[in-house]
């Protein structure tokens, strides 16, 4: 299967009301592990890499590599995405190596300079063929700069989609990152108003925090890129962990490393049928 154009899958999503995962990579083990999820629900997926995975892995190329690599394999429609990317530089960067979407994030930006900023990496990214997600009305939970209780105003994010050409907006309407608990109120009806306001998909950041009914409310509602990401990695984690304590003497990486990968499968089918069922 080769690489889906992230317009593709949201276009695809949104004729059927229903929804996209879109789920963070961490290690390679977390790209197998999605790409087998979805494929056990045979259904498409998004892999997003974060700026703060860059960061980690100390750039982004071995790891862009990777998930491509795994991805063009994959017997589904996969998008590989930049994710939360507030440097300019690193979109470019992620453009030249073959990532088909970004997320450019210039949200802590003043409303004129975020359009101004996420306006100019359109047109770069437009001219190569890569889509470009922004934000706007900035999602909670991020580091502690993001206001939790902030909502995004349909009008304004009509017209910041109308300025910038962003192929998708994620907004502002009640959850927040890196939840560890599943209990975030997502405000439905705020969502069907910018549904109707917006004329490009919407994305549910924070969305970990959410239980599985809100999340099909949610989509129902009409979001249709859901991004996941703290809640798999707390499933991929507990499974090494819990791998671990069963075999003390356990040393091979692969052995444990393997159960975080397998949990992560099963989750990542459980929640991409959450996210189909649509309406």
């Amino acid at each position: 299967m080769t690489l889906t154009p992230m317009p593709t899958l949201l276009a695809a999503a949104a004729a059927r009301s229903g929804g996209v995962g879109a789920f963070n990579v961490i290690l390679l083990e977390h790209a197998e592990g999605l790409v087998a999820g979805a494929e056990q629900a045979g259904a498409p997926v998004v892999l997003q890499i974060s700026e703060n995975c860059v960061r980690y892995h100390g750039a982004l190329a071995p790891i862009a590599a990777a998930t491509l690599a795994v991805a063009e394999a994959a017997a589904v429609p996969v998008v590989v995405h930049l994710d939360h990317a507030e440097n300019p530089e690193l979109v470019h960067e992620a453009v030249r190596l073959g990532v088909g979407s970004v997320m450019f994030d210039a949200s802590k930006l003043p409303y004129d300079d975020n359009v101004a900023a996420t306006r100019a990496v359109v047109e770069h990214c437009h001219a190569h063929g890569v889509a470009v997600e922004a934000e706007l009305g900035e999602v909670g939970g991020k580091d502690g700069v993001h206001a939790p209780g902030a909502r995004t105003d349909p009008a304004e994010a009509a017209a910041f989609a109308a300025a910038t050409g962003v192929d998708a907006l994620a907004v502002a309407v009640g959850t927040s990152h890196a939840m560890r608990t599943r209990d975030a109120v997502v405000d439905h009806e705020l969502i069907a108003k910018l549904r109707a306001a917006v004329p490009v998909p919407l994305v549910l950041h924070g969305s970990s925090g959410v239980p599985d009914a809100e999340l099909t409310r949610a989509v129902e509602a009409g979001m249709t890129k859901v991004n996941i990401s703290t809640h798999l990695n707390a499933v991929f984690t507990g499974a090494v962990r819990d791998r671990l304590a069963g075999d003390p003497d356990l040393v091979d990486p692969r052995r444990y490393v393997a159960a975080g990968r397998e949990a992560l499968a099963a989750e990542t089918a459980r929640l991409l049928g959450v996210l189909r069922a649509g309406r």
